[in-house]
């Protein structure tokens, strides 16, 4: 039996899906929210499984399902916020249903035109007195309010450089990664185009290019990074006439990138289906369950970001970076990327709770997310992101 609790709340908040990111959201906002949260999942074993977890949290719990718009239709109309944390594909189906229903709608993003279809619920949004925020998470979201806040700081930026990944502290070959998030999201990432800004123009590149040396401190030394798909998203559009160039590469130990991409050059990640036999294959599906199968999903992992841009302010030049090194909370089972991924959700979901965030309609981020007020969040956490600013002389 399912326990179901009933009391007193400011808001009725959903947390939908039962992952390990609504397990970090789910545990974030029983510390700080006033709210009533409820987690929501299909899977009798998943619902079991978070609700061990969050044994000593007051949460209630109940099944639905994400693909049925009776299901969702039934729980958003008793609800003020629903937190997505279910697949990305799901995102502006849940986000119409969210709004019908007048209520708010966040999301982690993870795909380019769904949270573009999001924003395009604007005006609906609005007449229904509710607030959409998709990429409400790690990459895009932290990402998305510091690129804000370089821009506030600024004049004129020249370029901002972000650089984010999650990996494991023991590495096991042959592709030193573990998964740490959904894996149709990782390979998304991959198989999608990367957007870079670059002198008012938004072009496309092909992920898994562009192979750079990055360097941490040890015990991790240098590293590689390379282009991506998802980790700016809405960025190049946001700041199109204020930054000179934008990229968002991710960061993986050194050769992974090859690996990877040579598994793509096979076709491993098409959609088309193949004909082996007298079946269809989708050659995509195949690689998810292998990938699932043999790729660690325990062991301590930590989130490394850097975020270097260059503009200026009152015609000087300065260099200024955030830097961040997260092995997030071992001994209350969450790991870096769940606190670093969850926890910014769970802070947005407060800044609507609070009225902070109280403009209707469907924003990004970084248009409506106040800079200093989520890292001062987000470092009360215990998040430590280290800001380095520089002043560089002009010859």
């Amino acid at each position: 039996m399912i326990l179901i609790l009933k009391w007193i709340v400011f808001m009725n908040i959903l947390i939908l899906g039962a992952g390990l990111m609504s397990r970090a959201i789910a545990y974030d906002l029983c510390r700080y929210s006033k709210s009533s949260v409820t987690i929501g999942d299909n899977s009798r074993d998943a619902i079991r499984s978070i609700r061990d977890f969050l044994k000593d949290e007051p949460l209630n719990y109940i099944r639905i399902k994400a693909e049925s718009i009776s299901d969702i239709n039934r729980v958003f109309k008793k609800m003020d916020l629903v937190i997505s944390a279910v697949p990305y594909k799901y995102n502006y189906m849940l986000a119409k249903q969210a709004v019908k229903n007048s209520t708010s709608f966040i999301d982690l993003g993870g795909n380019n035109e769904i949270v573009h279809k999001e924003l395009s619920l604007m005006k609906e949004a609005r007449k229904k007195g509710v607030i959409i925020i998709p990429d409400c998470g790690l990459a895009p979201g932290l990402v998305s309010i510091i690129t804000r806040s370089i821009v506030d700081e600024m004049d004129h930026v020249d370029f901002v450089k972000i650089r984010v990944g999650g990996l494991p502290l023991q590495p096991k070959p042959p592709l030193d990664y573990q998964l740490v998030f959904s894996i149709h999201g990782l390979i998304n990432e991959y198989a999608e185009d990367a957007l870079i800004l670059d002198n008012k123009k938004i072009i496309l590149k092909p992920s898994l290019t562009e192979v750079e040396k990055i360097r941490f401190k040890k015990p991790f030394g240098v590293l590689e990074a390379f282009l991506t798909s998802g980790g700016c998203s809405t960025l190049p559009y946001t700041y199109k006439e204020r930054i000179g160039y934008l990229d968002y590469k991710t960061i993986r130990y050194p050769g992974h990138c090859e690996k990877i991409r040579l598994l793509f050059e096979l076709g491993l990640a098409d959609e088309k289906p193949i004909t082996i036999g007298n079946k269809k294959i989708i050659p995509r599906e195949v690689l998810v369950e292998l990938l699932d199968k043999h790729l660690p999903k325990k062991g301590e992992d930590v989130v490394l970001l850097r975020v270097h841009s260059r503009g200026d302010v009152d015609n000087e030049t300065y260099d200024v970076t955030y830097s961040m090194v997260d092995y997030g909370e071992p001994e209350h089972g969450i790991s870096a990327m769940m606190r670093t991924t969850g926890y910014p959700v769970s802070i947005t979901a407060l800044m609507i709770e609070q009225n902070v965030i109280d403009e209707h309609g469907a924003y990004t981020p970084e248009q409506v997310i106040p800079p200093g007020l989520f890292l001062k969040e987000i470092k009360r956490r215990n998040i430590n992101i280290c800001k380095k600013k520089k002043h560089l002389i002009k010859k």
